[in-house]
């Protein structure tokens, strides 16, 4: 099997930096069940304010932050309407109706994750009628596929959802992206919301983890639904200063994954067979025909580089262990396998 020098794969195979290993080890940590965790209660606290919202709660991974999200706003039998292709939708293995026993709803959406407002009107079921499970939650996600989602258009998405009594989370797991990207405070960003799911382990580069903020009745309920679910830790603290170190020291530097994503992009745009969706963030994705793509990725792979795609498209993913060498790389091999 053929080392991977340069990883491309996804911004969730970073390596803690030796700062981050040293504060980690370095952590003051308790028993958080017990809710005596310091460096835990430091890192929700940190996060609630940041953001700007009541409470927090940290979680595994972003999978479980999601359900637990999903559960505390529906209950069982309720709706939730999401994009086809959400990833609480789509990508969390259904979790939602196997363990929530929750009813998606979900709705075809443009490229850039935006569903149309009176296609979400027309999902949404007070619950009158009792053929229809009731719609008790609308979800978000931003970024999505790496673009930003515009701050007006989840302001138009909130408006309906409190026109209907309805809640509003966002899937905000790269949020910081596109908060970086805009120039924009993340509070400010996600201010609609009655929920946020944030990850420290994409991009920010921290091993473990997401950290699910919201109102505080909310994040009562994920509390007791994330040690029903399995995630409650006990000496959780090593893996939070991870995660506050990363908020100090890797969020303004996104930009830096967002500048190489963009120069990754005009190379591979250099070649005619390649079809290249130019970059909002840190992630480039690729189509080409079937035949193509897969004689381009074993040609990748056999020297070093390692992408992600199937069906003749390939997704890129810039991040903190990608430096401008593995672009200048990357980009030479492309160019040797058209060559």
């Amino acid at each position: 099997m053929t080392t991977i020098r340069y990883d491309f794969r996804s911004d969730t195979v970073t390596r803690p930096s030796a700062g981050m290993r040293e504060a980690m080890a370095e952590a003051e940590v308790g028993d958080d069940v017990l809710g005596d965790d310091p460096s835990m209660r430091r890192l929700e606290e940190t996060v609630a304010e940041r953001l700007g919202k009541d409470a927090a709660v940290f979680v595994p991974s972003g999978t479980q932050s999601n359900l637990i999200a999903l559960m505390s706003h529906c209950g069982r039998g309720d709706a939730f309407i999401a994009g086809q292709n959400a990833h609480c939708y789509r990508y969390e293995a259904g979790g939602a109706a196997v363990l929530g026993s929750l009813q998606p709803q979900p709705i075809e959406h443009a490229a850039d994750g935006t569903m149309p407002i009176e296609k979400i009107r027309a999902a949404i079921s007070d619950g009158s009628d009792p053929h229809f499970a009731q719609t008790r939650l609308v979800a978000l996600e931003n970024t999505f596929g790496g673009q930003v989602i515009a701050v007006a258009y989840m302001a138009e998405v909130a408006a309906l959802a409190r026109q209907y009594g309805l809640g509003l989370h966002l899937d905000g797991a790269r949020a910081f992206n596109a908060t970086v990207k805009l120039g924009m405070d993340i509070a400010d960003f996600v201010a609609p919301f009655d929920t946020v799911s944030v990850c420290l382990s994409k991009g920010l580069g921290a091993p473990v983890g997401s950290v699910l903020t919201g109102q505080r009745d909310l994040i009562a309920k994920a509390r007791r639904l994330r040690k029903m679910l399995g995630g409650g830790m006990r000496q959780a603290g090593i893996l939070a200063a991870g995660g506050l170190y990363a908020l100090e020291h890797n969020v303004e530097r996104l930009a830096e994954d967002h500048a190489r994503a963009a120069r990754l992009a005009e190379g591979l745009a250099r070649h005619g067979a390649l079809k290249v969706v130019l970059p909002d963030t840190n992630i480039v994705f690729v189509d080409t025909d079937a035949q193509t793509g897969e004689a381009l990725g074993a040609h990748l792979a056999a020297r070093g580089i390692g992408i992600t795609g199937r069906y003749g498209q390939q997704r890129w993913v810039t991040h903190l262990d990608i430096d401008d060498a593995a672009v200048d790389a990357a980009l030479e091999v492309v160019a040797e396998f058209f060559d």
